[in-house]
């Protein structure tokens, strides 16, 4: 398991919910919203500076049977803009299939109201999905999810996986 802060990204069509977490990478924790729109990119880019990330994880919204809709080509363009504000810091996409219905049950489980869930929602999401990333690289030791190419709405083949 690498050391080293990661940031997650849950991009949605108003907000961006991000998280973060500890330098050893146990825990994953909400961090900010994210207002959707111009000036977006470089929040991240300055959140992730600011806490020295070594890598940034976007939610990748990928179909029930896998495939691409229109929500994940918005988040692979998101992830490639990043990509080139971090650079060289790597941003994986990474399928967060389930992520935010989880988020909520458990905000839900906890005594959030629907109106103090949406509140949080994207940055509780964001958590899921950076807790999920760092299990499953303690349990393979390796990097999860795809690379994104900067500037594009592609992603690299990263031979590691």
């Amino acid at each position: 398991m690498r050391s080293g802060v990661r940031l997650a990204v849950d991009v949605g069509s108003v907000r961006i919910g991000v998280a973060s977490c500890d330098p050893d990478g146990v825990l994953a924790s909400p961090l900010a919203t994210v207002r959707r729109g111009s000036g977006d990119v470089s929040e991240i880019a300055r959140l992730a500076a600011e806490r020295g990330a070594i890598e940034i994880v976007v939610g990748l919204p990928t179909s029930l049977s896998g495939r691409d809709g229109q929500a994940a080509a918005l988040a692979r363009g998101f992830a490639g803009r990043l990509a080139a504000a971090v650079g060289p810091i790597p941003v994986r996409l990474v399928d967060e299939r389930f992520t935010t219905v989880l988020a909520d049950a458990a905000l839900a489980r906890g005594g959030r109201s629907s109106r103090e869930r949406r509140a949080v929602i994207d940055q509780a999401a964001a958590a899921t999905l950076l807790q999920g990333v760092l299990d499953a690289e303690r349990r393979t030791g390796s990097p999860v999810g795809e690379l994104a190419c900067p500037g594009t709405d592609r992603a690299v083949t990263d031979d590691r996986r």
